[in-house]
């Protein structure tokens, strides 16, 4: 048979010649509490203190209550015997309730905000969570939209330098600048919000700026997975859509594009490098016209053999009837 259990009960009543204020403050000290918590004890209803306690040790907590000033009593609490089948189905409970008439409570408040299943988007913030295939969409679509706007950007500039205009030229570098500013804060944003999703600070993005780890540092970001639950960034980003994983898939497309033009390029330029040597060294082994009519002149002319055949060359004919 187990042991009876006590309760300290409290209604209002003070002890003989104790002013209610000082008694408030006396409960205050004892409870390490403030004056307006203990108000709510003087409300004339029944108050359990302390409960399931010993008759010692609610002689204890009785005795030091009376210093107080506080006339409490204690009262037996009744003992309970459960019978499995005759306790309900419990209702499950939203949150733990706390009795708040009594001090020796202990402290309850929400430590967080209920967290959902997942996070809502942010495209411009540097708040929330973004996976891999998102990341690599995001960047798809502004990697698509720079494209676009500095086609536009290059057909205005060459337009403006066509007029000859430098106020127009000073315009169209100034919206250049703004854009390029605006698409590469839009950038690391969404870089910020990828190693949110691993878990990593944002100011890490700031490696990328550190010569030789920056070069390989993007694609850490690509790799490296996200936490699958919450973590101190927030919930975890909603599932992929289709239009997310064709937006992620267009970047293989687009490398190979860029390295089957760069292959082309290299192959051309190789090509063109190719053809003009050989023209070079085609000119410097041919012979002109004129230089081979000069060579020809030079060899059909005579050359002396000595100074004698050259001087009987030089003698007048002889006449013969002088002979």
């Amino acid at each position: 048979m187990s042991e009876n259990r006590f309760k300290i009960m409290f209604d209002g009543a003070l002890l003989p010649g104790v002013d209610i204020t000082t008694a408030k403050l006396n409960l205050a000290e004892l409870f390490k509490s403030d004056v307006a918590a203990i108000e709510r004890l003087f409300s004339g209803r029944p108050v359990a203190l302390k409960r399931d306690l010993s008759h010692s040790d609610a002689q204890t907590y009785l005795q030091a209550l009376a210093k107080t000033g506080i006339d409490a009593r204690i009262e037996s609490e009744p003992s309970i015997e459960l019978n499995l089948s005759d306790v309900p189905e419990p209702a499950p409970v939203a949150a733990f309730v706390q009795d708040p008439q009594s001090p020796y409570a202990p402290p309850y408040a929400a430590v967080g905000e209920t967290v959902t299943g997942f996070a809502p988007l942010k495209p411009f913030s540097f708040q929330g969570r973004i996976g891999r295939l998102r990341f690599l969409a995001w960047t798809m679509v502004l990697t698509l939209v720079t494209l676009g706007l500095g086609s536009v950007l290059a057909l205005m500039g060459l337009a403006v330098l066509s007029s000859d205009s430098s106020g127009g030229l000073i315009l169209a570098g100034l919206l250049a600048f703004i854009l390029i500013a605006a698409l590469g804060f839009v950038s690391i944003q969404f870089s910020v919000q990828r190693l949110h999703d691993i878990g990593w600070s944002g100011w890490l993005w700031l490696l990328n700026l550190v010569p030789f780890v920056g070069s390989f540092f993007p694609f850490v970001m690509m790799i490296m997975p996200g936490n699958s639950v919450a973590n101190r960034y927030g919930a975890p980003p909603p599932p992929n859509s289709n239009a997310v994983k064709v937006l992620s898939c267009l970047w293989v497309v687009f490398i190979a594009l860029v390295f089957i033009g760069g292959l082309a390029g290299g192959l051309s330029a190789i090509q063109d490098e190719y053809q003009s040597a050989t023209q070079s060294a085609y000119e410097s082994d041919s012979i002109s016209p004129s230089e081979i009519e000069d060579q020809t002149a030079v060899e059909t002319e005579p050359v002396p053999n000595s100074a004698d055949d050259a001087a009987e060359e030089a003698q007048p004919p002889v006449d013969s009837a002088k002979e």
